[in-house]
């Protein structure tokens, strides 16, 4: 047995651990466990520096789960974009593969518990209706492999999937969603990234929330991916409590780009039952990014997006940098909140459909401006023709 399957077997996850181990009372323990099993791992479990801390909220049952009434099993509709077992398809080009009901951890908030530590709900007994949907499906180029967390899955048994997935010749991108290089990151052994290195382009997107995560052995596991050859990308979700103040994601940002690892998106928490608490307002969003852009490297800065409810699809959203725009040019505002113009250029052939541009009179989402926005009722129109950068 390999040192990353020992510690999840040593992870907490009964009813008495929690009652135990964070004081939970019992009845209270026995619902949450009903509703939403706990797996807090020894590694994820060091990482707690006080109750209630950014690490306990993203791990420890809380028994505001019980007292959800507004979210949903499945918010964003997966179960009815799966036209086989195991496999979600939104989007023309890409599917979603679900390879295991297994995580090295099960996080609090997660979008999926419906299915997450249920092997009936994620079979791998379905993995071949999985692959000939894929071989039949020619307008696939990009899989996600997905559960549960692949990385549970045997170097032997991945490797399979992997090397099947690699004999359709119409998938030339292959994505592993892997939380495992912050939440254990003892899965990632120098067997396991040979093992990735012969069947590139092999993509990984992990899951950092806050700044704590990253340690010096999240760092290791990380880098060995990297010199691999392996492309790492971070997904954050914004969390209250957990990372939903600017110089918290600041500092997140900046050290994932130490480690090699680009930010790639960060979310809008889901509608999902039992996580209505982790919730923050758009507002709440839209002003971190505002006090990001411009502070920061670009390369620091992830997409701000909602996952659509219903299956919509991910929506990027931004603050209201765009105060109008006609056919002869667009009005700008920078992070400093200065008002620029850049003049258009008439095309003279036919552009086809355009897109509409609506300026609304709101600012930031359906309540208040973020903070540091000014409102501007007159606009200088000084138009600058050459830039410094």
């Amino acid at each position: 047995m390999e040192l990353w399957q020992q510690m999840v077997r040593d992870s907490v996850h009964s009813v008495d651990q929690l009652v135990d181990k964070f004081g939970l009372d019992r009845k209270v323990a026995e619902d949450l466990d009903e509703f939403f099993q706990a797996r807090i791992n020894p590694y994820y479990l060091n990482l707690i520096r006080y109750p209630g801390d950014p690490i306990w909220l993203q791990c420890v049952p809380d028994k505001q789960e019980l007292n959800d009434l507004d979210g949903f099993e499945d918010p964003l509709k997966e179960d009815e974009m799966s036209p086989v077992p195991n496999i979600t398809h939104r989007y023309p080009d890409r599917a979603l593969f679900l390879t295991t009901s297994q995580c090295g951890m099960y996080c609090r908030f997660c979008t999926r518990k419906r299915k997450v530590g249920d092997s009936e709900k994620i079979s791998m007994k379905q993995l071949e209706s999985a692959f000939k949907y894929l071989e039949a499906h020619t307008e696939i180029r990009d899989v996600i492999l997905s559960g549960g967390d692949p990385l549970m899955l045997t170097d032997v048994m991945l490797e399979k999937i992997i090397k099947r997935l690699r004999t359709i010749p119409h998938i030339e991108i292959i994505r592993i969603g892997s939380k495992m290089p912050c939440v254990l990151p003892q899965r990632i052994t120098p067997k396991l990234v040979e093992m990735l290195k012969k069947y590139h382009p092999i993509y990984v997107n992990t899951h950092f929330n806050h700044p704590w995560e990253i340690t010096p052995e999240s760092t290791k596991a990380c880098e060995m991916l990297v010199n691999a050859g392996v492309v790492v990308g971070n997904q954050s979700v914004l969390m209250k409590g957990v990372n939903d103040n600017a110089e918290v994601m600041r500092e997140l940002l900046i050290k994932l780009l130490k480690i090699r690892v680009k930010p790639y998106y960060l979310f809008m928490a889901d509608e999902t039952k039992g996580a209505t608490h982790f919730r923050t307002s758009i507002d709440t969003g839209m002003e971190i990014i505002y006090k990001l852009r411009g502070h920061i490297s670009g390369l620091a800065i992830p997409h701000f997006v909602i996952d659509a409810p219903g299956g919509g699809g991910k929506i990027p959203i931004l603050p209201q940098y765009v105060l109008h725009r006609d056919e002869d040019r667009i009005v700008m505002r920078n992070y400093k909140n200065e008002v620029f113009v850049y003049r258009d250029v008439k095309e003279s052939k036919d552009l086809g459909n355009k897109i509409p541009v609506e300026i609304s009179d709101k600012k930031n989402g359906d309540t208040k401006s973020p903070k540091n926005f000014k409102d501007i009722t007159e606009i200088k129109m000084t138009e600058f023709i050459s830039s410094n950068n």
